[in-house]
């Protein structure tokens, strides 16, 4: 394992209130605070159908300058998979295939707007193999040989793995499995790579050490570019109810939410992640966070816990 934590991008939108309630005074202090911390390189900001949910311009001219961003659309494919069940890159149905691609060709239009028009840069760009529990791989290698192609401002892109649709329980996200993700990415044969989040890992699998496994073969394969860090509850709790994709902090940083990304499991995730380019955090505020200091506080308890367990082994 490496002895420093890599590059480090935290997910602005997942712990800011602005995005439901607008309040461009919170963001604008926020997102520069959020930058500010150790070792942390930019942000995780979600695509929404537009560069921002409020005020694309606003956010154009008040994204931290220099700051790496990491564009999810998933908030918007979630939104049209509720209003179309053949919404996605790896549908089968061939409408629904072109409907998700279309707006992909829109969300690089807007990455290479940020580097035009804004003092950051993109340097990821997440793609997720919806449609909710009717994915396939076919339809998904077609689609990710076309978006390869595109301009995308040297915009790395991954396929951020979420809950698989399986039989054994209720899927929250309900897409392709990681081996089939995998597979379709070789067979694209294009400039593309993998990225986990262990809270979603964990939605899917239900078993906290399954995830330490899930790492370790994403890893042997060479495709693994990230990994963020996020937990997930087998209980309801104050951020929601149990294996909601809820964005939990570490166990250790509030052990009231119920999180399974224990100290074990992050140290554990660490050494099979090994040397991957970039780390990832996503956590939502705490529920009597209120003010941008309080948020501040949220984000950097978690990141004391991973420097912490870094030190420990």
């Amino acid at each position: 394992m490496t002895e420093s934590l890599a590059a480090l991008l935290v997910s602005s939108y997942a712990v800011s209130p602005a995005h439901t309630t607008w309040d461009p005074d919170l963001e604008g202090e926020l997102l520069p605070a959020l930058c500010a911390l150790p070792g942390v390189v930019g942000l995780e900001v979600p695509w929404m159908g537009r560069l921002h949910p409020h005020d694309p311009e606003w956010f154009l001219s008040h994204v931290p300058a220099g700051a790496e961003l990491a564009v999810t659309p998933l908030p918007w494919v979630m939104k049209r998979c509720g209003t179309d069940a053949r919404y996605g890159i790896a549908s089968p149905d061939d409408e629904g295939r072109r409907a998700a691609v279309d707006d992909l060709r829109a969300v690089a239009g807007d990455v290479r707007r940020i580097g035009a028009e804004s003092d950051a840069s993109v340097t990821l760009v997440a793609l997720h193999t919806a449609p909710q529990g009717n994915a396939a791989p076919s339809p998904l290698v077609e689609s990710l040989a076309e978006i390869s192609q595109w301009d995308w401002a040297g915009a790395q892109l991954v396929i951020e793995h979420c809950d698989a649709a399986i039989a054994s329980h209720a899927w929250e996200k309900g897409f392709l499995s990681l081996d089939e993700e995998i597979g379709a990415i070789l067979a694209a044969d294009a400039s593309l790579a993998l990225w986990l989040n262990w809270g979603r890992s964990v939605i899917e699998t239900r078993d906290a050490d399954a995830v330490t496994e899930q790492i370790a073969r994403a890893v042997a394969t060479g495709l693994l570019s990230g990994l963020t860090f996020s937990g997930s509850a087998a209980v309801d709790g104050p951020y929601g109810s149990a294996w909601a994709d809820g964005h939990l902090p570490l166990a250790t940083a509030d052990p009231e939410s119920g999180s399974l990304l224990d100290d074990a499991h992050v140290a554990a995730a660490l050494a099979e992640a090994g040397d991957v380019e970039r780390f990832g955090l996503k956590v939502s505020r705490r529920p009597c966070d209120r003010t941008v200091q309080d948020l501040i506080r949220t984000v950097a308890d978690n990141l004391d816990v991973v420097r912490a367990v870094m030190a420990a082994v």
